[in-house]
């Protein structure tokens, strides 16, 4: 991938937030302005565009379907939701900041290219967190392996390495050709697996000389092809391995201090799985803020954000801590009225 779409942005939320006064937030904490209260349900109608990360979808669907009238207490029948999974990388390219949709959601921080092309449509984006991932590297169930090393992860994985089957990265494992499935490229998954394993985002998520790698923006389709060989390997977000039952395995992961740690909301929300938990995240375009549907919508889905019934067991991350909730509802709040104040 190009260099300069490779890099990371480095800004803190303050700094995504600073063109919108962002230094006022502290003294928003433990308080709402009156002037960006959502609207009473009977009067709130509108559409809400959103499109990016495959891994975020389902998080986002269900917090919108509570939101139309689900089980927390509120109903909002009137407001329309266009939801698209795009990939990360795809939804801000094709139609976050193209000004098609009020918001992004994203497995990684947006890039310097991307901000810049929001810029250059004057779309302002907003960053949220709205939970963490545990990213889970699944194989076939009848592949005698249950943990691996971040090394040889880098051994698969990288095109640098010429590394065909199993046996090539371990000699006790099977001398069967490897077989891969995982992201596309326009996933935000995708560059998160390769930062994080990879390290650098330098190299291309193929495998060399002749090793079978599909991607795909359908995460279900990873899992059927991965169940589908017993030669096969791949990665997602977990929230659609918890929901694969037992079709696939997940591999315990050795960051490499000897001491492998399985995928699950409990060593995500610890810290233990390291390098592959991540936070999550969807972005809002500041002038959509103004629409009162998705204000109200993206302020639902914060408040929610720390629901253990919704987050962790309908959908499958980490709920919000109340600190970091309480953060997202402070920077909302103070985008919410920066919004209003533009649109004067």
């Amino acid at each position: 991938m190009p260099a300069d779409d490779a890099e990371r942005t480095t800004r803190t939320r303050r700094q995504v937030l600073a063109g919108m006064g962002a230094t006022g937030a502290a003294a928003l904490a433990g308080c709402q302005s009156t002037s960006s209260e959502d609207p009473a349900d009977d009067s709130l109608s509108g559409t809400v565009d959103f499109a990016g990360s495959s891994t975020v979808f389902p998080l986002a669907t269900t917090m919108s379907e509570a939101f139309r009238g689900g089980d927390t207490g509120e109903a909002h029948p009137d407001v329309n939701f266009n939801p698209k999974s795009t990939g990360t990388g795809g939804g801000f390219a094709n139609h976050f900041c193209t000004g098609n949709a009020d918001l992004n959601n994203a497995s990684r921080e947006v890039r310097d290219a991307e901000a810049q092309q929001c810029t250059d449509n004057d779309i302002e984006p907003v960053e949220f967190t709205v939970a963490t991932d545990a990213l889970t590297v699944i194989v076939n169930t009848d592949l005698d392996i249950d943990s691996i090393t971040v090394d040889e992860l880098r051994s698969i994985w990288s095109a640098e390495r010429d590394t065909e089957r199993w046996s090539d990265v371990n000699p006790d494992w099977p001398d069967e050709p490897l077989e891969l499935y995982g992201p596309s490229s326009a996933s935000g998954t995708y560059d998160y697996f390769i930062e994080s394993i990879l390290h650098g985002g330098d190299t291309e998520l193929t495998h060399i000389s002749g090793g079978s790698y599909t991607g795909t923006e359908q995460d279900r389709t990873i899992i059927q092809g991965v169940e589908g060989s017993a030669n096969a390997m791949g990665y997602l977000g977990y929230a659609y391995y918890s929901k694969s039952g037992d079709r696939v395995k997940a591999l315990a992961v050795d960051d490499g201090d000897g001491e492998p740690v399985k995928p699950s909301l409990e060593t995500a929300r610890s810290g233990a799985y390291t390098p592959l938990s991540r936070p999550l995240f969807t972005y809002a375009a500041k002038s959509s803020l103004a629409e009162p549907a998705v204000a109200a919508f993206l302020r639902f889905w914060l408040e929610h954000a720390t629901s253990e019934a919704i987050v962790a067991d309908q959908v499958g991350y980490v709920p919000l801590s109340e600190e970091v909730q309480g953060e997202q509802l402070d920077a909302l709040t103070e985008a919410i009225d920066a919004a209003g104040s533009a649109d004067e």
